[in-house]
């Protein structure tokens, strides 16, 4: 993307509605380390550091408000779905803010640009920038609209508790041997992988899921089982 003036980057931000009237903090914001070798503390490696710790103070306040009826270990699992690198990823994709992020030639050669960690680093950096110039109930706002889907998904779980852990102990009651899980596929480029995990319980395939992580796709693949099981146990 073509180098964009103060005045056209602050109208990118104002269409997406994103409230930063600073175009210097905001450019930063969207400044990738591969962009300014260099010259690192030009990136915007120190704003997501700040936006990581703006996000979690925010995200964990308006759960334990919302949610008095749940438990510490309850909240921390809440806490890491919304401020996750998928769904800060998919925030970013949704304000599209991804197309104006600086990028060295090399990274973007590779795919950069695609990334979901690169746009959960710059969706942090503008909630650090927000929270710099306008304090913490500007980034309230923006975090509560911009991870509104999360949010909700997040009020709509039956079980909060970890769902590998939730598997097991439900294998255990019902003297079922424990869950197994394997990786059945890797596909990506080395910096951006995707993981696939199938969990078996008896000899079986209980669940397969998806993950950027590999301890992540074990959790989906419990998660599926769960969820397969409960639908097995409406339908009886």
């Amino acid at each position: 993307m073509k180098r964009l003036s103060d005045d056209q980057l602050l109208e990118e931000a104002r269409v997406r509605d994103i409230p930063i009237a600073e175009p210097a903090l905001l450019r930063q914001a969207l400044t990738h380390k591969s962009f300014v070798p260099e010259k690192p503390l030009l990136s915007n490696e120190r704003l997501e550091f700040l936006g990581d710790s703006v996000l979690n103070l925010i995200v964990a306040n308006l759960l334990f408000k919302q949610y008095s009826d749940r438990n510490e270990g309850e909240l921390a699992k809440a806490r890491s779905l919304v401020v996750c690198r998928t769904a800060l990823a998919a925030s970013a994709q949704r304000l599209d803010i991804v197309p104006l992020i600086r990028l060295g030639p090399t990274e973007e050669a590779l795919g950069g640009r695609s990334r979901s960690s690169l746009a959960a680093d710059a969706y942090e950096a503008v909630v650090a920038v927000i929270y710099l110039l306008k304090g913490l109930p500007a980034a309230h706002d923006f975090i509560v609209r911009t991870l509104a889907p999360e949010l909700e998904s997040v009020d709509q779980l039956a079980d909060w508790r970890d769902a590998k852990t939730t598997l097991q102990e439900l294998c255990q009651s019902e003297r079922s041997a424990l869950p197994y899980y394997r990786i059945i596929s890797e596909k990506g480029k080395p910096h951006d992988r995707t993981f696939t995990a199938e969990v078996m319980v008896d000899g079986v395939a209980a669940g397969v899921g998806t993950g950027k992580s590999k301890k992540e796709a074990e959790q989906a693949a419990a998660l599926k089982a769960l969820e397969a099981r409960a639908s097995e146990a409406s339908t009886e």
